[in-house]
């Protein structure tokens, strides 16, 4: 317990330290614009990729457990749409993103710190965490909202075409089904945890990969352990949001 409160603590000073005689501010525009094209960009193969088969399997998945002629068969565009927009696209996409993003940026960070990069920039009198640091998790908070508003698109596109390709639901009946009962708060509850699981990820990941301490060994452990903790987080924060947002 006090192995954890202590790492938290140092986590936690690490956050502050960010923002603790940060560089200029014309330093960091071109920084998170990078970070961003890194992040974002270079992650929507995988995104688009996961996004779409979970919600064409979801769709499936639901038409094949409506036994009763009772119930319509819009349901099942109702049942992938809440299911993308409230869980499906924030928190897997998530967890993909932390073991591409997390894992990248632990190692790169870790890197940086054995061959002595960070050192030297401290020599220079350079805030190392506000300018190594502080752009990734800006490009996080700017992409990952993005990335999980596409994912939750592709999804129920990728329900639509699993369901109209395999004949399980009508194209009108699926179609009806997204537009019935739709909730805009759903769709703020899965932003605010798009932007609350991208800082969790980028800041766990960084922390991890800048008190790497040892070889290249010890580089691979640092990645292992920001994918860990950051998927760990997500889904903590997951159901706190989940429970704040229904109480």
């Amino acid at each position: 317990m006090i192995k954890w409160l202590r790492y938290l603590g140092k986590y936690f000073i690490f956050i502050s330290s960010m923002f603790v005689k940060r560089e200029r501010f014309g330093v960091y525009p071109k920084l998170v614009i990078d970070e961003c094209v890194i992040i974002g960009l270079d992650s929507i193969v995988i995104v688009s990729i996961v996004a779409t088969f979970i919600g064409a399997v979801s769709s499936i998945q639901t038409a094949a457990n409506l036994v009763s002629d009772f119930i319509p068969l819009s349901v099942v565009g109702t049942v992938v749409r809440d299911m993308e927009i409230l869980e499906l696209a924030p928190t897997i996409t998530c967890v993909v993103l932390a073991g591409k993003v997390g894992s990248s940026i632990a190692g790169n960070l870790g890197t940086m710190r054995i061959t002595e990069q960070i050192d030297a920039l401290e020599v220079m009198g350079i805030n190392s965490a506000s300018y190594l640091v502080l752009p990734k998790i800006i490009a996080a908070l700017i992409t990952f909202p993005l990335l999980i508003s596409m994912a939750g698109f592709l999804g129920i596109w990728g329900g639509y075409m699993s369901a109209v390709l395999t004949d399980a639901v009508p194209g009108e009946d699926y179609v009806l089904g997204i537009r019935t009962g739709f909730q805009t708060s759903n769709v703020t509850l899965a932003l605010l945890k798009s932007v609350v699981f991208s800082f969790l990820i980028s800041s766990i990941s960084a922390f991890q990969g800048f008190f790497t301490r040892g070889g290249a060994l010890e580089v691979g452990k640092s990645s292992t352990n920001a994918v860990t903790n950051s998927c760990i987080a997500t889904l903590i924060a997951d159901y706190l949001l989940a429970q704040l947002f229904l109480s």
